[in-house]
């Protein structure tokens, strides 16, 4: 009975197996015949090559797209050829400016290379400016475009007057995960603060899932856990949730408590990108919601003796 069972089992996997090399191998096609024919609408004289007399397909060469986007020519025939190899993020997004891909093409792009965009999402600039004017149209509700990442790539002003550490922050260090665990507990926007970051990494995780072995992702993390070890704890515990509405409990120092319910909503036309909204819990807090909708809000002091209330900046630079 035992190794009739295990037969079975292998039976049974194979088949799916060979369904997923197939797909890769579909997949690996459809990039091919993608990359052809966005590289045979460019009139090389738009990227400031000579026409040539001799040419005998229309647009560029593949030797011309490797040498205008800075990688190798055999790599990038390799991609057109439909090889089953790895290619960066940074191949991509070079290959994507050569053959001037729109945001679609380039989320298609990524998705027939079978590599997240989440690299690509580290600015505001790819967002759509309808992304822009609906976080506008929110206020007074604090709301937030993250990537995958919790980078904040966009905000509204509720959002810069509630979060000000956030958006203030470097560039590069704009992510909502990171400044949670590195302000000082005194200063802290959480009053259930232990339950607020469990949460917060058990989401991370979630969709860490989705990126194991990406170099940023890894990278990330390792940082983090070096320079909190409260991340390391919770990290260690491999905790995950999905994107779910749940009641939050902030605390501002010139406002002070706030009772909100945090909704999370994907983005369509940015992929890997979503919303999260702040909505109030109680009257209270709604009340408070509306001091949101002017350039300022009442000043507090945070227990450190510090100012919670430093100037917002409107949106992303």
């Amino acid at each position: 009975m035992i190794v009739a069972m295990n037969a079975d089992t292998r039976a049974a996997s194979a088949p799916v197996g060979r369904v997923g090399e197939n797909a890769a191998a579909a997949r690996r096609s459809e990039l091919a015949s993608f990359l052809r024919s966005r590289r045979e609408r460019i009139d090389p004289r738009d990227v400031g090559l000579p026409p040539g007399i001799r040419r005998r397909t229309p647009g560029l060469r593949r030797e011309e797209v490797a040498q205008l986007a800075g990688i190798g020519v055999a790599w990038y025939t390799w991609l057109e050829q439909a090889r089953p190899i790895n290619v960066s993020v940074q191949v991509l997004a070079s290959v994507a400016r050569t053959l001037r891909l729109d945001a679609t093409e380039t989320e298609h792009l990524y998705r027939l290379a079978d590599v997240s965009m989440v690299q690509a999402l580290a600015g505001g600039a790819q967002l759509a400016p309808e992304v822009h004017d609906i976080l506008d149209a929110l206020v007074p509700l604090p709301a937030a475009a993250l990537n995958d990442l919790s980078d904040v790539l966009a905000w509204n002003r509720a959002f810069a007057l509630l979060f000000p550490f956030v958006v203030d922050a470097p560039a590069d260090q704009r992510n909502l995960l990171w400044q949670s665990f590195m302000l000082p507990r005194c200063c802290g926007p959480f009053v259930n603060r232990r339950e607020e970051l469990g949460r917060m990494v058990a989401g991370f995780r979630s969709r860490y899932g989705r990126h194991v072995g990406e170099p940023a992702w890894d990278e990330f993390v390792s940082r983090l856990a070096a320079a909190s070890p409260e991340f390391g704890e919770l990290w260690a515990e491999q905790a995950v949730i999905d994107h779910i509405a749940w009641k939050r409990v902030f605390r501002h120092c010139g406002l002070g408590e706030l009772t909100c319910a945090s909704t999370t909503l994907d983005v369509a036309a940015a992929p890997g990108a979503h919303l999260m909204v702040l909505s109030p819990g109680d009257d209270a807090t709604r009340e408070k919601f509306e001091l949101l909708r002017g350039d300022t809000v009442p000043v507090g002091t945070c227990a450190c003796g510090d100012s919670g209330n430093a100037p917002p900046r409107s949106d992303a630079t």
